[in-house]
């Protein structure tokens, strides 16, 4: 992986706020970075399916099944579960 700067500000703001938003470009390494970042924090795609319907369905319930912070992938599928 290509090292980036913007992973020390990433670690930085994600100790100090609950939710942290990463945006880019189409395949620009957003969740490699995120992911690489990270560590030790749980992962789910909402490019799944299931994963999306529950999201959408109830978002307290989703949201409740990690015991640890959570990286959402593709997160913008299911808007509502940021309200």
């Amino acid at each position: 992986m290509i090292p980036r700067t913007l992973g020390v500000k990433l670690k930085q703001v994600a100790k100090r706020y609950p939710v942290v938003s990463v945006t880019g470009p189409r395949q620009s390494g957003k969740t490699t970075l995120v992911r690489s970042v990270l560590e030790g924090y749980d992962y789910v795609s909402l490019e799944l399916p299931d994963e999306r319907q529950l999201a959408a369905r109830d978002p307290r319930g989703f949201l409740a099944q990690f015991r640890r912070p959570v990286i959402v992938d593709e997160a913008q599928r299911v808007p509502d579960l940021f309200s």
